[in-house]
Formats: C-alpha cells, structure tokens, sequence
C-alpha cells in the first residue's frame, strides 16, 4: 500500500511486487467481462432473467401496489411547481411531464401569465408525441437557444435516456424543427451558438476523435449549410486526455455580442487548460489547471479556483476576476482580482450573471444564501438577497437581459417554494410553493456532527418523528454521496417523505468528505490515495447513529447512486455488520477495471489510475467487486442499474450481482433495459424503480 514508502526500498519493492502479482491474478482470472458488452444478447439474456427472479420478490409484497401509486402520483402530479427559465424577453419556458405526457411537454408562457397564477401555456414541442410519429424511445435531454432573441435552439434528444444524444434546430415561433437546419447525429457532442448561422461545436467525426473515456477533444466551427466533416477545426486536445473532452464557452453581452469564446481541455477529471478562441486560432490563458470560467459580467471574466495559486496569493475555494480586455491583451500574463473569499465553513455552490449583477449562490454549515454583487469604482459590492432562512437556495434561472433571476428554495420539511428576485434592486417574491405531499406535523429536522477516524468533524442531517425513541429501534436510512465536489443540501424529498418517513422511517443525509459542503478543500481532502477518509466519515456517521441510539444495525440500511453506489459496495465490504439494507443504484463496483468501462477513464482525477501502482494498490484494497469474499455476513443487498446508462456502465452492476451470486449470497437485481444513467426513461419509470427500492427497505428495516 501508499503507507510502505517509508520502508527500507527492498521490502517495498517486495511488497508491491506481491500486491501487483495479486491484483493482475485477479482481474485476468475474472469470469464476467463478457458482461461488458453493454447489449450483447447474453448480457441481456442474464439481466432479462435477473428482473424474472427479483421483481416478483418485491412487486408480490402487499406494499408494493400502494407504494407504486404514491410514487406515481407524486411524480406525476398536476401541481408541481414548473422548472421555468427566462427566454428572452418576458418569456418563461419549461420541461413539463404528468401522468398524460410522461415523455414531456417542452413549452412557454409570459412572465406576467406566470406570476397571475394561471398562465396560458403554448406547446413548443410534445415528446410523447414525436417519440409516437418516429418510433424512437425519446428522451427530452435540454434546448440551448440562440440570445437575446432565444428563437432558434438546439434541442437534445436522447435514445433512452442515454448521455449521447442527436441534435436538431428547432425554430420556436414557428412551433417546429427547421427543415434543412443544423443537425447533429447521435454523440456526446458539446455546442453553442455563435450567431444564428454559426455554432462552436465540439464532436467526434471518427472514434479516433473521441478520448479513452468516449468525450469528444475536437472543436470546430460549423457554419449553416454546411456537414460537420466541412466544418473548420479551430482547436483540437488529445484522445489521451482525461476528464470529460474538450468543451465550449460562448459569453456574450446583454445585447447578444459575443465577448469571449474560451475552450477548456481537461487534462483529468479536475484539471484543465483553458484556451481563448481569437479569430480561427486558440490562444492558452495562464490560468491554473485546477480553475473553471464561470461567468463573464461588467468585462469580467469571473474564475472558481479549486486549488491554491501561490503565485498570484489566492486560495483553494477563491472567487476571483479578471479584465477581459487585459485577458486579450495579455493571455500568458493574467493578474486576478479577489471577489469572494469563503470562510471555513463556507463554499461558492454556484456562479451566475445577470445583465449588471454577479450572483453567488454560497453554502454557509450546509445552508444556502444567494449573493447579489455589483462592481463600481474598480470594487465589487455585495447584498444579500432576502430569501428563507435555513434551507437549500438553488439558482434555476438569470436573465440575461435584465437583473431578475429565478431561486428555489427547499428544506427537510417545508415544502419548495420558487422565488423572482431583482438582484439589482433586491426585491424578492414568491411565485410558488408546492403544496406538502407527506404529514410532516410529527417530524423534526435535526443536524448532528460524527468524529471521523481522522479527528475531523463530519455533519450530518436527520429527520424523524419528534417521538421517536432513541433506543435503537428505529427502522433507518442513510444516504450519502461523498465525491465529486457535489453537496448534499437539505431538500423536500417528497417521494422519501411519503413512502418512508410518514411510515415511521428515519431519513439522514451524510455530508461525507469528497463532496462540496465546505468548498474544493472538502472535495481534494478525499481523492486517489486519500479516499478511504469518504469511506470512513461514512462509517463514522453510521456508528454515530447507533451510538447516539437513532437505530441499530438490525434496523440501519443505506442508499447511494453512482459515486454513491462504489460508496454502497465499499460499506458491503468493509463494514457488513453495521446494515441490514444496502441500495446500489448505477453504481461503480470493478474499480480496477473502471478505466477500461463506459466513461470511467474519465474518472481518474478523483479515484486514481489503475495502471500506477500506488494508486493501483489504494484501489484495490476497497474496490467492492475484488474484495467480495465468501463467508461474510452480507445483508441482502438490492443492485440497480440501466442498459442505457452509457456514463456508469451497466457492467458494474451486473458483475457485482454474478460475483454474489458465484458466492452464494441472496441479493435482489433490477436492470432497466431503458433510463440512462437515471435509471429511469420517463415518470413511470421512475416510479417503479422507487416503489421497488421501498419495498425492499421495508422488507428490510421494517419487518
């Protein structure tokens, strides 16, 4: 392991020699690759004849019926609050989906129909009904549109739910897809508008112009008219490049000029060099490697820093800005001006700009506040917006041509509500609050902190009935995530609310190392050869419910997704005696051969490379799917995942749940032959895959 370094060289030497015979044993002798082949008909055949097994387990308990509904009226109910955005104007558009159009509504309204409580909604394009006229399982996957006007767009529609999508001009007055108008065909491409007859586009032509990982690293200019082969290349990284392939920023003015066309080039998961586009070639900026462009706003360009950059005397977790014409001036020579600096227990979650305003979303102990800032006299000034207290402020929208943006506002208990706010004048309103969809009258939202092995205080949420005794009996989830710089906020889950806590469950939410609750320094201090601090923060909030008397092993089960779901098998493993539920959902298992599946050769900046033996060895000794032994107190467990799911490969799951069964363990497996890397395709969909994981927790926890 990493820690041998300080032994004499001949022991090391050794010891990894040994480690690596081991490591190479088991991935060559390993039975289940075939599993890789994501829709090969014996892969399928395997799932299709796991859903046979499992779902009658969980769809014949009594529950299931009644759980099913709940998720499905919750999901599909009339009075949700709709996820608006600014479109120019006055305008307001939305993504809508209900129990009729499970597929989804892509439509708009005006603010002012908005704001009366009864808007007249105008149907821009019917998923439902497009997937119906051309036989494709649809999947609505996001529109860019073309500012200030927002007319032209490109909209996104995914095979699936799948991340590689096809692309195709959509004229939004006009209510229909533009004949002889930009078209991509399937991929994972990244684009946006330079003007209405141009667009930055960032794809593949050939698998050669894809990276390891499936990202596209070309980026080329594509003029109306002409294929994407007769599209000028203007920037071009490498197909050894890690992270997520070359991507594209158009920032432009409150009339629609462009400013600025910055391309950045992730070398790994979190470093990248940033290049500013001048005429038809790319020019590098001396920003550091580990910093991400935001916004540009009053003519400045608005930088993230996740990572000290000494030279210049900033800090990891730094807002900070520059002079865009200093910035083309001189590329190689930038000097930043310091925005913001978080305290401890702060962290920048998000960065927008209005047309005059800078907005920050910024966390404070897990706790939201939106930030208005201005820049007069060389100096920004800032005010805080009045919006609730103690609860998860998300920027959903900020117009570009004026100073509103739109917030929602969210916590354990109180149901979201959708705020209008000024960020020049500072008014706020709401527009909407969803109306409660659980009996929270008995429940209390408490914070708690757990002691990590490493003496740092973990925080923690847990919600659960104020009568609740604390002596153990409670049946427990606990969910967490822990990678990624992505925070775990305070959030009304509804669908939680209802199947879980308004049937006498407790609900936590772990703010483990590896995620963003306290800033980049929160997410750095659990990466490669540091992760098993995430695992054990995640252990120490475990023992501290049970410590503190919330539940017992009997009755703790856990859930995660992705990241979370590695997090899942690594709890499996390393600490079986502490849950009697385990949720996989899409998760990492086989980390050492995730570089070689789906995306993950996209994943080395957070867990580590493979092919390097230290970090080989770190992965090794938690990787869940070559530590499976026989003989071990697992709880059933229940594995998810989705053929779709082109990010987190289906093989993760699959092989987990073979491996388990070579070794004669009872689990459950559902594989959506649909759902991407949500595990679901549409609302009906994901409320199966809800009342399932219910079941299985009740099963579990509650009998």
């Amino acid at each position: 392991m990493i820690r041998n370094v300080l032994r004499p060289a001949a022991l090391a030497a050794s010891l990894l020699l040994g480690t690596l015979a081991m490591t190479e044993a088991r991935a060559g002798d390993d039975p289940f690759t075939w599993m890789e082949e994501i829709e090969g008909v014996r892969a399928l055949d395997w799932a299709k004849a796991e859903n046979a097994r499992s779902l009658p387990r969980l769809q014949n308990d009594p529950r299931y019926p009644g759980l099913y509904a709940e998720a499905q009226a919750i999901a599909t109910a009339a009075d949700r609050i709709p996820g608006v955005v600014f479109a120019g104007g006055h305008r307001l558009r939305d993504f809508w989906q209900d129990r009729t159009h499970v597929r989804g509504l892509w439509r708009e309204t005006d603010l002012a129909g908005y704001r009366s409580g009864n808007p007249a909604w105008r149907t821009l394009l019917d998923v439902d009904a497009l997937a119906k006229a051309e036989s494709a399982n649809w999947v609505f996957a996001g529109a860019s549109c073309l500012a200030p006007e927002d007319r032209l767009c490109l909209v996104s529609l995914s095979n699936g739910g799948k991340d590689a999508a096809t692309v195709r001009e959509f004229d939004t007055q006009a209510g229909r897809f533009v004949e002889g108008g930009f078209r991509l065909p399937e991929g994972k491409h990244r684009f946006d508008w330079i003007d209405r007859d141009t667009l930055l586009v960032v794809t593949a032509l050939s698998p050669a112009e894809s990276t390891l990982s499936g990202y596209p690293y070309v980026a080329r200019v594509l003029k109306r008219g002409q294929t994407l082969a007769q599209a000028q290349e203007v920037f071009r990284g490498d197909r050894g490049d890690g992270g997520y392939g070359v991507n594209g920023q158009v920032f432009r003015d409150a009339r629609g000029r462009v400013e600025a066309v910055i391309l950045a080039r992730p070398l790994d998961t979190f470093s990248a060099e940033h290049h500013l586009l001048v005429g038809d070639r790319a020019v590098k900026l001396a920003l550091p490697l580990r910093s991400t462009v935001q916004a540009l706003v009053a003519g400045r360009l608005v930088v993230t820093l996740e990572a000290d950059w000494r030279e210049a005397g900033m800090k990891t977790g730094d807002l900070v800005d520059f002079d865009l014409g200093a910035v083309r001036a001189a590329p190689g020579a930038l000097k930043p001006d310091l925005v913001l600096r978080p305290t401890e227990s702060q962290s920048v979650e998000q960065v927008a700009s209005t047309r005059d305003r800078l907005v920050i979303g910024l966390l404070d102990t897990v706790r939201g506040q939106v930030r208005s800032l201005k820049r007069t006299g060389g100096a920004w000034t800032s005010e805080t917006l009045s919006l609730p207290a103690d609860s998860t402020l998300t920027l959903t929208s900020a117009s570009e041509d004026s100073d509103r943006i739109l917030v929602s506002a969210s916590s354990y208990l109180s149901p979201t509500s959708q705020w209008l706010a000024d960020a020049g004048t500072g008014a706020t309103s709401r527009l909407r609050s969803l109306p409660p969809r659980f009996d929270a009258s008995n429940l209390v939202a408490e914070q708690n902190w757990a002691v990590s092995k490493d003496g740092t205080r973990i925080p923690y949420s847990v919600v659960r009935r104020k009568d609740a005794p604390m002596d153990g009996s409670n049946p427990t989830l606990l969910y967490a995530y822990g990678g990624f710089l992505v925070s775990q906020t305070p959030a009304y889950a509804a669908t939680s609310g209802k199947l879980w806590l308004e049937k006498g469950g407790v609900y936590v939410v772990a703010n483990i190392r590896g995620g963003g609750e306290f800033g980049p320094r929160w997410h750095n201090a659990g990466l490669k050869l540091d992760r098993m601090r995430v695992y054990e923060d995640f252990f120490a909030v475990s023992e501290d419910l049970i410590r503190r008397g919330y539940t017992s092993p009997r009755r703790l089960g856990i859930m995660g997704g992705s990241n979370g779901g590695l997090l899942m098998g690594v709890a499996l493993t390393k600490r079986p005696e502490l849950y009697n539920a385990v949720v996989i959902q899409v998760p990492l298992f086989d980390m050492i051969r995730y570089t070689q599946i789906g995306a993950g050769a996209s994943w080395v900046g957070e867990y580590g490379d493979p092919a390097i033996p230290a970090e080989r060895d770190m992965l090794l000794s938690y990787s869940p799917y070559q530590n499976l032994k026989a003989g071990q107190p697992y709880p059933q467990v229940f594995i998810e995942t989705s053929t779709k799911d082109d990010r987190v490969h289906p093989a993760h799951a699959r092989k987990a749940a073979a491996r388990l069964k070579e070794l004669g363990y009872d689990y459950i497996y559902y594989e959506n032959i649909d759902g991407g890397h949500a595990a679901a395709a549409n609302l009906n969909e994901r409320a199966l895959r809800q009342a399932l994981e219910y079941t299985y927790l009740m099963q579990r926890l509650m009998d």
